[in-house]
């Protein structure tokens, strides 16, 4: 058994956000993790600026070809790429943080735009997105509050732009659906601005009580500007996060 970890939106280096959790996952019970290269973010052999949501979708697939079993865990823009995968035979559970459980046909931006005091993400050029209005400070100040200073630096190095693919695709399978009723995990010490309203572990639950089944679609094309379209707002990254229920301590954040 593996976890394998998937990254959210607009950060890359998923390796090193979910160090910490890896090292107590390891040293507690001997499971060893992977992250994803999600090439939307500029990451792995395939990285391309146009490369979205199917990509990311696929380079998750290719890491679970490489293992026996595996518990993905997916954070924010994670939980997306992860219902996009579909079902895979490796797959033994789905572990989602501060995320989403997506329908046939719903994008990225979609979900997000209705989120209370969202990140702005701005178009960057090239067909990418990226946030908007912050610095090293104003981002440390707002994800990484709690964080030692060699944290919140190394934090904002790895903000990154992204394909704007990724965030308009409309998903096509819902490989939450395929996995064992995933475990959705929020802080319930998350400040108030959190995007982690009530209502998202109320839709999470409703959802994952439905029926097992996948119905790949092929949606017609979406129109959406990339120009200050909202991003999600204040979710924990792994960096840190709780192991079997045990939090160490508030994890940083991203998209």
């Amino acid at each position: 058994m593996e976890a394998v970890f998937v990254h959210g939106a607009l950060v890359r280096d998923g390796e090193w956000w979910w160090r910490p959790v890896a090292e107590l996952l390891f040293e507690r019970t001997g499971i060893r993790s992977r992250a994803v290269e999600l090439p939307s973010c500029g990451e792995g052999d395939q990285a391309d600026v146009q490369a979205g949501l199917i990509a990311d979708a696929e380079a998750l697939r290719s890491v679970l070809d490489a293992v026996d079993r595996a518990v993905v865990v997916g954070h924010s823009y994670g939980g997306t790429v992860i219902a996009e995968a579909g079902h895979h035979p490796a797959v033994a559970g789905v572990l989602l943080i501060s995320s989403y459980l997506p329908e046939l046909g719903e994008t990225q931006a979609g979900i997000m735009s209705a989120e209370p005091d969202p990140v702005t993400i701005a178009d960057a050029g090239g067909g990418r997105l990226a946030v908007a209005g912050y610095d090293s400070a104003g981002f440390a100040a707002r994800f990484l509050h709690d964080a030692d200073p060699e944290i919140q630096r190394e934090g904002w190095s790895r903000v990154t732009a992204q394909s704007a693919a990724a965030f308009v695709t409309p998903t096509s399978r819902e490989g939450w659906r395929a996995s064992p009723p995933p475990t959705s995990s929020a802080r319930t010490t998350a400040a108030p601005r959190s995007s982690c309203s009530a209502s998202m572990p109320r839709r999470r639950r409703a959802r994952s009580s439905s029926p097992p089944a996948i119905t790949p679609s092929s949606p017609g094309p979406t129109s959406w500007s990339p120009r200050s379209r909202p991003c999600s707002s204040d979710e924990p990254v792994p960096h840190g996060s709780a192991v079997s229920g045990t939090t160490r301590h508030r994890a940083p954040q991203s998209c």
